[in-house]
């Protein structure tokens, strides 16, 4: 599905409504002025109701007889769906709601990706091995760039979900992907993190001999040295200055 961000108008709109209710500039509770809102977007009502009704598929806001269209709870929110996910990064600033989902990302690929990884040992096949060895080539090429070296983590890990061979396992890319690509930008815009090669080979061969243990273990290693990564940036960031966007 094309993303929301990705059509025109009725998508900007979108996302600039989303951003601000994720990053709190438009609160929990909020009764939202639609008129205001129209004439500030430089969007017809009928657009701008458009755009409510894809906010309000996925848990953002409601309306009410009296009442209008207002924001609900964050607990409603579909946090989970693919397009909050990416709406809650792509703004300038890293808010504290951004920090706090990165944490809890952080605890989700925790719990999912050694027990995934050990399915993968199990499971692979030569096509999954090769996609894993491409992705894993392709993260060597230091000299492409952080853009580059990004898309070639997403690409490994997504691989390895997919070696698991259990489609439902194969969707967590959703959840991990958007937060896992924010993370990687702010780590490899960083002249502080590590070489992440080495971490991601261990996986790897462990993945390659069948081994679930050994597997598990470098995973944990490998995102082990990810916290550590995020930590030293955000350390350098106190003393140095604002961190690269």
């Amino acid at each position: 599905m094309t993303p929301y961000a990705r059509r025109g108008v009725h998508g900007q709109t979108v996302k600039v409504l989303a951003r601000r209710i994720l990053g709190g500039d438009i609160p929990e509770g909020a009764t939202l002025d639609l008129v205001a809102l129209q004439s500030e977007l430089d969007v017809s009502l009928t657009a701008l109701r458009e755009s409510l009704k894809v906010l309000a598929a996925k848990g953002m806001v409601d309306a009410r007889q009296k009442r209008g269209t207002f924001v609900r709870s964050r607990a409603d929110w579909n946090l989970l769906d693919a397009d909050v996910l990416r709406w809650q990064f792509e703004g300038s600033r890293t808010t504290e709601a951004d920090q706090a989902l990165l944490r809890n990302l952080a605890e989700v690929r925790a719990i999912v990706e050694p027990a995934a990884v050990r399915l993968a040992a199990l499971r692979r096949t030569d096509e999954d091995l090769a996609a894993l060895d491409a992705a894993l080539d392709a993260m060597g090429e230091e000299e492409a760039g952080a853009a580059h070296a990004v898309e070639s983590d997403l690409a490994f890990h997504r691989a390895l979900l997919a070696a698991t061979h259990n489609e439902l396992l194969e969707r967590m890319e959703m959840v991990i992907e958007s937060g896992l690509a924010h993370r990687d930008r702010i780590v490899h815009s960083s002249p502080h993190s590590e070489n992440p090669v080495p971490a991601h080979r261990a996986v790897l061969d462990a993945v390659r001999d069948g081994d679930p243990q050994a597997a598990e273990s470098a995973m944990r290693a490998l995102l082990d040295q990810a916290g550590r990564d995020l930590d030293r940036v955000g350390d350098t960031d106190e003393t140095e200055g604002p961190r690269p966007q």
